[in-house]
């Protein structure tokens, strides 16, 4: 799963989720992945041989789980050396869920949810930006609802109190969008998960614990001092997240003019199509996706970019300052 241009490997894990035939059902989440591969290949040069694919269409022959999604970033994480490229793109369902973290009792922490409902969290996340070799860069581009801050300790660069007032951000249409959030709340995940383990608790842990065991996150399986995962370097790590919303937000899920698509997913693709001749930076990147969804009317939806300093100007996806 690498292509060696000019020195660098670039690898990468594309998840759509639509949880079909079920009461979550999505409709753009496969469309994501598969338009962003296409422009993985066309724009970025990658392989699509070295692309992996994961995606709950029927007939999938690698369905994308919790454990298979984790499986798949440990590969590419434990392959990569300085210099790489390394990215995830994840589309469906996100969620927000009590904290476990010292310190931290009435705080709520994000996660995506893969298509069996085995949650990957922010722990996850940000243990596996601790397992990238200094030199190398791990984007992650998630179009689910609560994705900011879904790496642990990132550094934000654009969320919350940046861009904070709209009128900057252009004229807005009317535009008509049928849409739905991608969020799953969590009375919602905790109602699915009971149906499967008949156990009168609230306590998720016990759930995931029950139905996935050491595949289950970290979250559930450190104790609270591990849960501690060390904080960046000074200078910051290689992770870079580019979130659909903030974390207390939903990102949106629309099915108009005959074409099913997540909302940030298409303002991205549509921003790096537009600047086909040059390079953007996360943090253009991530600016330019929010003035296209405010003129679009999703005026609820705020992409954020969390990184380190030096990563936020550094080429989407290029990572031109190495």
């Amino acid at each position: 799963m690498s292509l060696k241009m000019a020195g660098k490997t670039s690898l990468a894990v594309l998840v759509g989720c639509n949880y079909p035939n079920s009461r979550n059902e999505l409709h753009g989440c496969i469309n994501d992945v598969l338009t962003m591969k296409d422009m993985l290949v066309n724009r970025f040069g990658f392989d699509e041989q070295h692309i992996e694919l994961l995606i709950d269409a029927p007939g999938s022959v690698v369905m994308p789980t919790g454990a298979n999604i984790k499986a798949a970033l440990g590969r590419m994480v434990d392959g990569a050396e300085a210099g790489d490229v390394l990215f995830f793109h994840f589309s469906g369902h996100g969620t927000r869920i009590p904290s476990l973290k010292p310190f931290r009792p009435f705080r709520q922490d994000e996660a995506i949810v893969p298509c069996d409902f085995n949650l990957i969290t922010d722990i996850d996340f940000r243990q596996l930006v601790n397992r990238v070799p200094k030199g190398a860069s791990f984007t992650i581009l998630s179009d689910s609802c609560h994705s900011g801050g879904l790496i642990d300790k990132e550094k934000e660069q654009i969320g919350l109190l940046s861009l904070s007032t709209d009128k900057n951000l252009g004229n807005r249409t009317n535009h008509v969008n049928f849409s739905k959030p991608r969020t799953l709340p969590f009375q919602a995940v905790m109602h699915h998960l009971t149906s499967l383990t008949r156990i009168n608790t609230s306590d998720l842990a016990t759930h995931l614990l029950e139905l996935f065991g050491a595949d289950a996150s970290l979250m559930f399986r450190l104790s609270p001092v591990e849960l501690g995962l060390k904080w960046p370097e000074r200078d910051g790590d290689e992770g870079i997240l580019l979130s659909g919303c903030q974390a207390k937000e939903t990102s949106a899920d629309v099915n108009a003019g005959g074409k099913a698509y997540g909302a940030f997913s298409n303002a991205v693709q549509m921003v790096l199509k537009e600047e086909e001749t040059g390079s953007l930076s996360n943090k253009q990147v991530v600016i330019m996706a929010r003035k296209l969804l405010w003129s679009q009317g999703f005026s609820g939806q705020h992409p954020c970019l969390y990184c380190a300093d030096y990563n936020a100007d550094a080429s989407f996806l290029l990572q031109s300052h190495y």
